[in-house]
Parts: C-alpha cells; sequence; structure tokens
C-alpha cells in the first residue's frame, strides 16, 4: 500500500453573512454558537488540503489568492493571501506541485490557482500541475445565472485550460490509487468531495457540502446551495458512512474546528476534532 502524506493549509480568512450561512434557520438557532462581528459576518477559514502521494505533490483547493478582486476583498475581509507561503515553509515550491484537484469553481476555492506575474499577465500560480475539475462545475462556471454569477471569476480559471493544464471529469473519479473525487452537485453544479487512504483510514475533504463543523447538522444548509435537497441528501449519506466507518473529516471552512472524527455519544453523534 502507497503511503499517504497530508497536512492541511491555510489560505487565510474569509467572512460571510451568517444568516445565509444557516439558510433557512432563523438567527436564534444558530447564534449562540457563532461569533459575527456588527455586519453579521462570521469568519471562515480558507483550508486547503496537501496531499503527497505516489511521488506526487496534490494540492486541494487553492483558496482565494492573491489577485485584486474588485473591492471584494473588503466586502468580504480577506487578508493577504498564504498558500504559496505555507508551502515555501514546508519546503515545497509552486513549481513542485503536480495535480491540484477543485471542489468546485466558486472564487473562494480557486482564486489561488491564478496569479499576475511580474508584467501584469495572468498566469497559472502552479505552471506545472493538472487542475482536476468536474466538466459540469467548468460549464456552469462559464455560464452562471443570476444567482451566482458573483461567485464565479473567469482569472481564476481560464488561464488553467489557456496553458493546458485541465483535466475534465464526468462524475466519480480515481485520480491515483487511494485518491478519488465523488461528485455531490448540492453546493454547485459539479460539485465534488476528495476522498483518499491515509495512514489505513479514509480521510474526506468535504469541500461545501460540509463547510464547517457546525453544518454537520443536517438542517444546516447555506443560502447559497444551488440545490439544497440534494447538499441534503448528500449530507446525510456521507455522514452516515463517516460515522459507521471512522472518516476523518477535514472542513474547508473550519476555523476553531477544522478536522475531526463523528463518533456516537448518548444516542446522537458528535465531532471529535483533531489537529492536523
Amino acid at each position: 500500500m502507497m503511503t499517504t502524506s497530508i497536512k492541511l493549509l491555510s489560505d487565510g480568512t474569509i467572512k460571510r453573512d451568517g444568516g445565509c450561512m444557516f439558510g433557512h434557520l432563523p438567527k436564534t438557532v444558530w447564534e449562540n454558537r457563532i461569533v459575527t462581528d456588527r455586519k453579521n459576518r462570521m469568519t471562515l477559514g480558507l483550508n486547503c488540503l496537501l496531499v503527497q502521494l505516489a511521488g506526487k505533490n496534490i494540492i486541494i483547493d487553492t483558496g482565494v489568492g492573491s489577485k485584486e478582486m474588485n473591492g471584494l476583498r473588503e466586502e468580504f475581509a480577506i487578508g493577504p493571501s498564504r498558500l504559496v507561503k505555507s508551502l515555501k515553509n514546508l519546503g515545497i515550491s509552486a513549481n513542485q506541485i503536480d495535480i491540484v484537484i477543485l471542489t468546485h469553481l466558486h472564487f473562494d476555492h480557486s482564486g489561488g490557482c491564478t496569479k499576475l506575474d511580474r508584467t501584469g499577465s495572468l498566469v497559472p500560480s502552479f505552471p506545472k500541475a493538472t487542475h482536476f475539475v468536474q466538466r459540469k462545475a467548468w460549464m456552469e462556471a462559464l455560464n452562471p445565472n443570476e444567482r451566482f454569477k458573483n461567485d464565479y471569476f473567469e482569472d481564476n480559471f481560464l488561464p488553467i485550460e489557456e496553458w493546458n493544464q485541465l483535466e475534465l471529469m464526468d462524475g466519480d473519479y480515481e485520480i491515483l490509487p487511494g485518491l478519488s473525487v465523488l461528485m455531490t452537485d448540492g453546493p454547485s453544479q459539479g460539485h465534488q468531495i476528495v476522498m483518499m487512504n491515509h495512514g489505513g483510514e479514509r480521510v474526506a475533504f468535504m469541500g461545501d457540502l460540509v463547510p464547517t463543523a457546525h453544518h454537520l447538522d443536517l438542517a444546516s444548509i447555506p443560502a447559497s446551495d444551488q440545490f439544497p435537497e440534494e447538499t441534503l441528501a448528500m449530507k446525510r449519506e456521507m455522514l452516515s458512512k463517516a460515522e459507521k466507518d471512522g472518516w476523518l473529516l477535514i472542513f474547508s471552512h473550519g476555523t476553531d474546528r477544522k478536522a475531526g472524527y463523528l463518533e456516537r455519544y448518548n444516542g446522537g453523534s458528535y465531532l471529535r476534532p483533531i489537529e492536523l
């Protein structure tokens, strides 16, 4: 069995409206669990995962990145990008990344895929990496409707195609032995979670299907989800398997609890958090 190494990295934080993050649930249900600022925004992590498998360096999601965003950095209280620096602290350069897997193409998951070079031209941040995206997600990002057009920025992903670094998938797919993606839709067209084997256990990077530990509650579904009923069905299925089979869950927007195991106690389930 090939050994897998995983390391949770951060591209910083972003702030989102608390009501949006909990959808139809009234504030009275979640306000005692969540700290919000004077604009009713909660702080979310921009979590990415470094996977080292079969001699490959693999990044799952890339955060917001370092490009300007037409004033959105201030709107979402986005600080400096930290992903590339985090990699350098581990002794890994951007040129050494072989694969990038994107759960979807919203700007807070794909923004770090590209950057501006010294001439001001857009170029891929990871020039030798193949980027794996669901075809449905790609088509959605190219032609978003009025509800979701502000979630996508073509500067984040079109250069990947222009530089021939794009690999489109149609549904569940094994990228390497022990590393695969499972398409869930739900949060957006072609949304996928990433599954891997690590030290004899299953690890799941949940993307926006379960963005934080607070969203382990099945009824907690962001108002921004495109297909909330599909999110609900997939959450129910995935979390049942996670509890039964002892998956390690990693939350793309977690802050205080970024990863952990679902365990059964007194007839209910709870998260046993761990540090990665």
